[in-house]
């Protein structure tokens, strides 16, 4: 998939369909992304190189949790939390999404039976 740069480094796609997504970025050391959320979406960061600062907002309090990962390691922010990352050092990272799903997400037309 085509590479992509963004102010704080690069991000590509390497794969996406309906309910999953998985994208390689490199963040230069220092560089951040926006204070974002998403609404259905589960976000992960797995580190293969480097060391990444992720902020999450918490939406009950005034908290913002802040975890340090560095290679090897994975996080995941929830859907509908405020979150952004800082590279403490230069870092080659995968964020991994996918969709939030409701066990009351069925809708009944009729009701079975014997």
């Amino acid at each position: 998939m085509k590479l992509q740069g963004k102010v704080w480094g690069k991000t590509q796609s390497i794969f996406q369909n309906h309910t999953f997504e998985l994208h390689r970025i490199e963040v230069k050391k220092g560089g951040f992304c926006s204070t974002h959320k998403h609404q259905h979406k589960y976000n992960a960061f797995y580190i293969e190189k480097g060391k990444l600062k992720i902020k999450i907002h918490q939406t009950d309090y005034d908290l913002v949790d802040e975890t340090i990962i560095s290679t090897g390691e994975l996080t995941v922010v929830t859907p509908d939390l405020y979150h952004s990352f800082e590279a403490l050092e230069s870092t080659i990272c995968y964020e991994i999404y996918w969709g939030k799903f409701s066990h009351d997400d069925i809708q009944r037309k009729n009701v079975g039976g014997v």
